[in-house]
C-alpha cells in the first residue's frame, strides 16, 4: 500500500494477517488500508486476518489492475507502465506524485493551494515548452 501502483497476478493474495501473531499491523497499514477500503472493511480485515483475493483488492480500489494469467505477466506490465510513465517528462512525473500525495495529507483548500504552485513553477520548464510543441507536432530544437 505504499506503493504508488500495484498491479496483481490473478492468483495473488493480499491481507493484514498481524492480528494472527498478536500484534497490530505497522508502517502506516491501518491507516492506508482503512483510507482505501473504508473503516468498516478495514475493521473486518485487519481484525480478523483475513486474506483477500486479487479480484477483491480491484474492487475496493486497492491494486490498479489484475493482469493476464501467465508466468511473467506482472512484470511484464510493470514493465510496460515504468517505460510508458518514463517517456513523460521528468519534472512534471515528479509534481504530479507530490500532488496527488498531498491530496492525502492536506485538506482539500490546502491541497487545491500546493497543485496551483507546483502547477504554474511548471510553466517555466523546458519540459513544458518542448511537450508543447510535440502535442502541437512541432518536433525542431527549441532551446
Amino acid at each position: 500500500m505504499m506503493c504508488d501502483m500495484i498491479l496483481a497476478s490473478p492468483t495473488a493474495t493480499f491481507g493484514q494477517p498481524e492480528i494472527n501473531l498478536g500484534v497490530s499491523p505497522g508502517g502506516g497499514g491501518t491507516q492506508r488500508l482503512t483510507q482505501i477500503v473504508g473503516k468498516y472493511r478495514a475493521m473486518e480485515l485487519m481484525l480478523t486476518g483475513r486474506n483477500f483475493s486479487a479480484e477483491e483488492a480491484e474492487k475496493w480500489g486497492l491494486v490498479n489492475r489484475i493482469v493476464g494469467p501467465g508466468e511473467g505477466e506482472v512484470v511484464k506490465e510493470a514493465v510496460e507502465l515504468a517505460r510508458k510513465i518514463s517517456s513523460k517528462s521528468q519534472i512534471a512525473s515528479q509534481a504530479t506524485k507530490e500532488m496527488i500525495n498531498a491530496a492525502y495529507e492536506l485538506p482539500l483548500t490546502e491541497g487545491v493551494r500546493f497543485e496551483r504552485r507546483l502547477f504554474f513553477g511548471l510553466f517555466n520548464t523546458n519540459d513544458k515548452n518542448e511537450g508543447k510543441c510535440n502535442h502541437l507536432g512541432f518536433h525542431e530544437d527549441i532551446s
